[in-house]
């Protein structure tokens, strides 16, 4: 987190090396949409009220896919953003493209103090280098939970919530016992039930300590415990414990969940604050972390979200506008406004510590989102639980999301289709790792 004294060097410089007869623009692309997205851009218009140099122009994607594909095409045009929101995602493709300028640097550049060994390892870890420095900037950052209906749950006899997979098993059956027809609101996701998943039992995703120590990397998800496990879940549908909730079918597990129909839902926890705000009146409810299978010992989630790239081939004027913007998202008033009013996490040891100082999580609509911060700081992260590095991982989550949908609907075996995704989703990998031949991560 900045050091407030900084902030008022940093206020002093940036607006005396700018004429202030005309503002300066510069444009940020940002990824979310719905309530977080009105949220990001509640920032910029308070970025543009605080001082009058800069003008910073924002403009939504509809999506995080959306950002970072719109933006590589307007690379072509020479008409990118200086800053784009890049979901994790997106982070090897932004890497080894070189069209950034590394956020540490640009810091440095400009003179403006961030105390970089404040944010949490969990987060650091996905967007910094291998010698630790950051290469973008974190911003909203989630870890999952999963939702669930304590009133429904006192129905069926059930006196907390499972934090095992056998258990949750026997809470569904429970559910449906006494009569609820829905124990779960599911829609197959790859960062819940693939990446997360993997975390929380420390098992890889894919070779090369998921894709960190080299371009030859392979996925292995359809040769360890996450096959079990869509086995169970395409079980559990068959069963009647889980009912299908996705926008093919004009339907949303959050929704099923709200409004008191569904026992059940799977999500980040950076939705905690749409819950609250959708929620029927009588909605009695909490979050829980991640189940595990027996016999596994947890470790931790990991960060979801996105984080913010500074674009190369503009103007020293504009990135010290992005310089100023981002600096005004570290402030601790901004970053309290951005957790309050979203759901998301805090990035920094000192921010978390200053929330749980003043009580923050202790009475609604709060109380519950430190149990997400539990589950990401749950152990120290391992080599396979810092994250995720894979070239064309849009792509590859696309492939997961076909193929399981096909296995749940009756056209295939799950084991069937991972085989499916990892072949296609291979391919993808090899031509990364063709494009960028004798490269190696930042």
């Amino acid at each position: 987190m900045m050091k407030t004294a900084s902030l008022a060097t940093l206020a002093a410089g940036l607006l005396a090396t700018a004429a202030s007869a005309d503002r300066i623009t510069f444009d940020y692309w940002y990824g979310l949409t719905g309530d977080l997205g009105a949220e990001v851009l509640a920032t910029c218009t308070r970025f543009n009220e605080s001082q009058d140099v800069y003008q910073i122009n924002c403009v939504g994607q509809d999506s995080y896919d959306q950002a970072v594909q719109n933006t590589i095409a307007a690379f072509r045009a020479n008409q990118h953003p200086v800053l784009v929101q890049s979901f994790d995602a997106g982070t090897a493709d932004l890497m080894l493209s070189g069209e950034f300028y590394p956020v540490h640097q640009m810091m440095a550049d400009f003179e403006i103090e961030i105390d970089w060994d404040d944010y949490f390892p969990g987060i650091a870890n996905y967007y910094a280098a291998s010698t630790g420095e950051f290469i973008s900037m974190p911003f909203n950052s989630s870890t999952p939970v999963y939702y669930w209906n304590i009133d429904h749950f006192e129905a069926a006899g059930l006196t907390e919530a499972p934090l095992t997979w056998e258990g949750m098993e026997a809470a569904f059956i429970a559910l449906r016992d006494a009569g609820f027809d829905c124990p779960m609101a599911y829609s197959p996701s790859t960062w819940i039930d693939l990446e997360q998943f993997s975390m929380v039992h420390n098992i890889p995703v894919a070779s090369n300590n998921n894709g960190y120590d080299g371009l030859d990397t392979e996925l292995l998800f359809n040769t360890t415990l996450h096959v079990r496990h869509m086995e169970d879940i395409q079980r559990w549908l068959n069963e009647g414990l889980l009912q299908m909730r996705t926008a093919a079918m004009g339907l949303n597990a959050m929704d099923s969940f709200a409004s008191g129909e569904c026992s059940i839902f799977f999500g980040s926890i950076a939705s905690h604050n749409t819950v609250h705000r959708i929620a029927a009146d009588d909605l009695n409810w909490h979050v829980q972390m991640l189940p595990i299978y027996e016999g596994f010992e947890r470790t931790n989630t990991v960060v979801g979200g996105a984080s913010n790239w500074v674009l190369s081939g503009k103007t020293e004027d504009e990135y010290r506008g992005a310089a100023a913007y981002l600096a005004f998202l570290a402030t601790p008033q901004e970053q309290r406004n951005f957790i309050e009013f979203t759901g998301y996490i805090p990035v920094t040891q000192s921010a978390y510590a200053e929330l749980l100082e003043t009580g923050f999580y202790d009475e609604p609509p709060f109380f519950g989102r430190e149990i997400a911060m539990h589950s990401l700081t749950y152990t120290d992260p391992t080599e396979l639980t810092r994250g995720i590095r894979l070239g064309g991982f849009i792509q590859i989550r696309a492939e997961w999301v076909s193929e399981v949908e096909a296995a749940l609907s009756g056209q295939k075996s799950m084991q069937e289709a991972l085989d499916a995704a990892v072949e296609r989703g291979n391919a993808i990998l090899a031509r990364f790792a063709r494009t960028y031949a004798g490269q190696t991560f930042p």
